[in-house]
């Protein structure tokens, strides 16, 4: 167990006498607190905080940071309060320790949104401070470590949120050591097999591995001396996650994986202009790899990361990757922000301080406009993404994206306006399609349009989490605003029907009821729901009819009971859904006895589709619920169909006898003549598929009739 001896001589080398005092301090508060409380491994509780703040020190960070990895639990498992922890260590520990305090106290309908809601706040509480982040990265490193203690379930659910989550985050913020152990970590858990395997095959390789790695070494430090070129040569081996990564992607086994290590030149001086003549030096031992020569010094990564990459057939005709890097883009691509620590009083960064805390701080704010959990953590994840591409402005500035993204991403990054007014592209002076995915080196120009506005399928063509927020941002507001049209017309005709006044009825006490009942907060989203279907306006009509009813005298009111009002019926009932609008699909026009789905429409209810549909195919899958027939009373349903007979007089009126026969209405009759062959269209209208069957069988007996089908819109 770490002793905070060991801590304490670490923080001497670059922190005050009175902060260790105050670390002292808050290590005995610690232990305290959480005496008595064991881990699941059965060690005292107190070894997990000592552990965070041992990897906060390690980090060089300053004292308030290390102090709240000390006491990171207290407030959630503990019956410490903010305030106390306030009064004891100030403001600064104080607020730390709320930002990184979890939800435990709130109920949440799904895991889903409690881990949605878990890291909104973090997010939200980082806004403010880095640290809470570095701290909670701290953190999830010894759970990882320590992962074994935990169910089969509950390793996998937080291996993959680490992988998903955490070794990303830890990747932005330009933290790497970080983000290989986690990903290292994750990997052992989620693939035990895969971990297991190549674990004893890259051991076992090992000793010949060694020899070589030397060898490449002294021949690339007998080249820079040539040069008078002064730095550290490293070689070390790739983690076990990224070399399964490769084989994954490039379907490769173990044996055919080229660059098992990686060889990095850091030079002595941070003179720019010696990385890339120590890359000469290297092209000039070995011939480099096509396409394989990274630039991240002149265009650094998301992260701030900058080096030179290159590939080289090296010796024995094995490929080499080799980074070139000064001793200051070393410590940042190994320490990121942690490496150029800012600490001032107040907590908070001035924007020209720190670039990378500011551009951090702006992917994260951007989620909070996200409200649904499920598009919040989706959105989370796209925002950390690993591959960026570098895209100049008109003015020459710039711009890094990630893979895949397209104009429309680029014009949201200038701003809203311009990414909801754009209407087309250039890219190389060349006019573009805006779904283009842009290169590495691409020169945009954005044409706008006053008056344009986004489109649904653009959400097809975007990939920052900017532009998808911002677009669906635009199209929630719009589909808000008919919803809220089409349900405040619902309501107002079913309420006339009635003879009740809308406007009354809403201003009763009433209607507070029904905010309560059906999840909502104003009469806005309550009229909205009703536009999108979810609630019927016939429902709310009902709740104000029994207070009606209520003021009815005693013999009055029997009347009324007596002539209760017919509810028309469409003969469908919907799984797990009642009381929304119904209708069926023209396209298809699905009749009793077909197999069906429905289609929520977005402010007109459900949609009633035939499973075979070529439409509902093409609809949003997430969209499609499961409904069935339930029909209790004898309807009509209209059915098309097309009979193909030899053209003779009579014929028409031969095929509408034999449907009338089964006391069905003709709707529509069409007939065309074409080289003694006529096609008659009709619409009838049938009771179900057996009656159609019926009707169908009996037509295709008539001696003229060739041919007979159900026709569906194309």
């Amino acid at each position: 167990m770490l002793r905070i001896t060991d801590i304490l001589d670490k923080a001497q080398s670059y922190l005050p006498a009175e902060e260790l005092e105050m670390i002292e301090k808050a290590y005995i508060y610690s232990a305290t607190v959480h005496q008595g409380q064991v881990r699941l491994s059965g060690e005292p509780y107190l070894t997990h905080p000592m552990e965070v703040a041992g990897i906060l020190v390690d980090m060089k960070l300053d004292a308030a940071t290390i102090i709240s990895g000390l006491l990171h639990d207290t407030v959630e498992d503990t019956l410490t309060t903010l305030e106390q922890i306030e009064k004891e260590f100030g403001k600064d520990v104080a607020f730390l320790v709320g930002g990184l305090t979890k939800l435990s106290l709130i109920s949440f309908g799904s895991q889903e949104e409690r881990l949605a809601e878990n890291f909104r706040k973090m997010i939200l509480a980082m806004s403010a401070d880095i640290r809470i982040l570095l701290v909670r990265l701290a953190d999830r490193i010894h759970n990882m470590k320590t992962l074994q203690y935990q169910t089969p379930d509950k390793r996998a659910y937080i291996a993959k949120e680490t992988m998903d989550i955490y070794a990303p985050l830890a990747n932005r913020l330009g933290i790497n050591w970080m983000k290989i152990l986690l990903e290292d970590l994750s990997f052992k858990y989620l693939h035990p097999e895969e971990y297991n395997e190549l674990s004893r095959r890259v051991v076992k390789t090992k000793e010949s591995r060694d020899l070589y790695t030397e060898e490449v070494k002294s021949i690339i430090r007998r080249e820079l001396e040539k040069f008078s070129i002064k730095g550290e040569v490293e070689g070390r081996a790739k983690h076990l996650y990224g070399i399964y990564k490769k084989m994954q992607e490039q379907h490769l086994d173990f044996d055919e994986v080229y660059d098992l290590i990686a060889f990095r030149l850091i030079l002595d001086s941070d003179n720019v202009k010696l990385c890339y003549e120590a890359l000469s030096s290297v092209h000039a031992l070995w011939k480099p790899v096509p396409g394989r020569f990274k630039d991240y010094i002149a265009m650094p990564k998301a992260n701030n990361y900058q080096s030179l990459h290159t590939t080289v057939i090296g010796p024995y005709g094995e490929r080499l990757e080799i980074q070139i890097r000064t001793k200051a883009m070393h410590e940042w691509a190994e320490k990121g922000i942690a490496a150029h620590w800012k600490y001032k009083e107040g907590r908070t960064f001035k924007d020209d301080e720190d670039t990378q805390i500011k551009k951090l701080r702006e992917m994260l704010e951007m989620q909070q406009e996200i409200k649904d959990p499920r598009e919040f953590m989706s959105n989370l994840k796209l925002a950390l993404f690993p591959e960026e591409v570098y895209v100049f402005t008109p003015k020459g500035d710039v711009k890094s994206f990630p893979k895949g993204a397209t104009p429309i991403d680029f014009a949201y990054s200038i701003h809203t306006d311009v990414g909801n007014k754009c209407i087309g592209a250039k890219v190389n002076r060349n006019i573009v399609p805006l779904k283009y995915e842009l290169q590495n080196g691409d020169r945009v120009e954005i044409t706008t349009q006053a008056g344009h506005h986004p489109s649904k399928d653009w959400l097809k063509y975007v990939v920052t989490t900017r532009a998808i927020s911002k677009i669906r941002n635009w199209i929630n507001l719009e589909e808000k605003k008919s919803s809220l049209a089409l349900g405040r017309d619902l309501l107002d005709k079913e309420f006339k029907r009635h003879n009740l006044k809308l406007s009354t009825s809403v201003k009763s006490e009433e209607i507070r009821k029904l905010f309560v009942e059906h999840g909502v907060n104003s009469l806005d989203d309550l009229i909205s729901q009703v536009g999108c279907g979810r609630i019927s306006a016939k429902q709310i009509v009902n709740h104000f009819l029994v207070e009606e009813l209520a003021k009815i005298p005693g013999p009055a009111l029997e009347k009324v009971k007596k002539k209760p009002e017919a509810t028309p019926s469409l003969g469908i009932s919907l799984t797990g859904i009642d009381n929304v609008m119904v209708k069926f699909a023209k396209c298809c026009n699905p009749i009793p006895g077909d197999d069906i789905a429905g289609y929520i429409s977005r402010g007109r209810g459900i949609t009633v589709h035939t499973r075979n549909c070529p439409h509902i195919k093409n609809l949003d899958p997430e969209r499609i619920v499961d409904v069935n027939w339930d029909v209790r009373e004898k309807q009509t349903y209209p059915v098309r169909i097309k009979v193909v007979c030899a053209d003779r007089k009579g014929i028409l009126t031969e095929v509408s006898s034999t449907i009338s026969s089964f006391d069905v209405n003709i709707s529509y009759a069409q007939v065309e003549t074409i080289d003694l062959i006529a096609t008659c269209n009709f619409v009838i209208d049938v009771n179900n598929l057996k009656q159609l069957n019926q009707i169908v069988l009996a037509i295709k007996q008539l001696k003229a009739v060739k041919s007979i089908e159900r026709m569906r819109k194309s």
